[in-house]
């Protein structure tokens, strides 16, 4: 059990009338797909609003990301189900993939 399960600032309650959005069980996958979908939005991948709007890929942030996700794949190694090494597996390849289309993409407009 964590020493913070049962601190919550007050700042973080909803107002009254509000309800409370439900937040994803914390587990690895989670992780996982949170760091993904963080890679894609700085790859430009993901982007919410008009596209005319669409910010330029952060290359260097997005390669930091990547590089993350390859130190936890190493550290974890051997320490996850197959699912859990699945997706990770799988969403590195998709995302180095996807970082050699975006630099390739930038070159190109340069």
């Amino acid at each position: 059990m964590s020493e913070i399960e049962n601190i919550q600032p007050d700042d973080n309650r909803p107002e009254p009338g509000e309800q409370e959005m439900p937040l994803p069980p914390v587990s690895f996958e989670f992780l996982t797909l949170s760091l993904k979908t963080q890679v894609e939005m700085q790859l430009g991948l993901l982007h919410f609003g008009e596209e005319s709007e669409r910010p330029k890929p952060e290359l260097r942030l997005a390669h930091h990301t990547i590089d993350l996700m390859a130190m936890l794949q190493e550290k974890t190694r051997g320490n996850l189900s197959m699912a859990e090494q699945r997706l990770l597996d799988n969403s590195l390849t998709e995302l180095r993939y996807r970082y050699v289309q975006a630099v390739e993409e930038a070159k190109k407009a340069s």
